[in-house]
């Protein structure tokens, strides 16, 4: 990664091509590029200000992790939900978290510092404020890890579930399931507080496979969302149908 390589305390700043990376990266993951939108390098480098090379260099590390599509004399695509993909980011991260969960010892500041985030993800239900929400899940599995001493974790967590966090992004769509997801945060929390580590460890891993249902209930309404092994078709009408 090309960076800015100042010893003034300032964080690196990011090349022009790790920089286009990083903003499809976060699109496609976000749904604001949705499963099987086509990809124009030239309307890309338009909208982002840059040169076409970076969005080309961009599109080819995408590919090669799974997220972008290319086909000969058809196109670039953002890739349709792989659940081969999301089944093993599920494998690593309920590995990681509930192995994690066991070694958690929380004072009571420690849980009332997991009710504000609770909190917090209630006011975003209310408010039906997904982006909100979503960035408040990621903080409370964060700060889990972080009370049971491997805050590092969240590194490895974080860079094997992008395709997971797409269908967690579809499931949201339907703001009507964010309440059972904080019930289930709530059971998590409350074990912790009541000490009982094998407790947390049952709900945090129900919690976690909930993705599963949520992608057999998109499957049946919006199933060209994801991979049959065909050139995608989907486009954001397939995403407003969720909505």
């Amino acid at each position: 990664m090309a960076t800015d390589k100042r010893g003034n305390g300032q964080a690196p700043r990011l090349s022009i091509r790790d920089h286009t990376l990083e903003t499809l990266r976060r699109r496609i993951i976000s749904l604001q590029l949705p499963p099987g939108e086509p990809l124009s390098e030239n309307e890309l480098a338009q909208e982002l200000g840059v040169s076409r090379t970076p969005v080309r260099e961009s599109l080819i590390l995408l590919r090669e992790e799974g997220l972008v599509q290319v086909f000969p004399q058809i196109g670039s695509f953002v890739s349709l939900v792989d659940l081969g993909r999301v089944s093993e980011a599920q494998f690593v991260r309920e590995a990681i978290e509930c192995a994690s969960v066991a070694d958690v010892v929380a004072d009571p500041d420690d849980i009332a510092g997991l009710r504000v985030i609770l909190q917090g993800q209630w006011d975003a239900e209310a408010a039906e404020d997904i982006e909100q929400f979503f960035r408040l899940d990621e903080e409370f599995h964060r700060e889990l890890l972080r009370l049971a001493g491997h805050q590092a974790a969240w590194t490895a967590v974080n860079s094997a579930k992008a395709h997971l966090d797409r269908a967690r992004r579809l499931s949201l769509i339907d703001t009507t399931h964010i309440a059972s997801l904080i019930d289930q945060h709530t059971a998590v929390v409350d074990a912790l507080a009541n000490g009982d580590g094998a407790a947390a460890d049952r709900s945090l891993r129900l919690h976690l496979r909930e993705v599963f249902k949520d992608i057999e209930r998109i499957q049946a309404t919006s199933p060209k969302l994801f991979s049959d092994g065909s050139s995608p078709r989907a486009s954001r009408r397939s995403i407003a149908r969720l909505a």
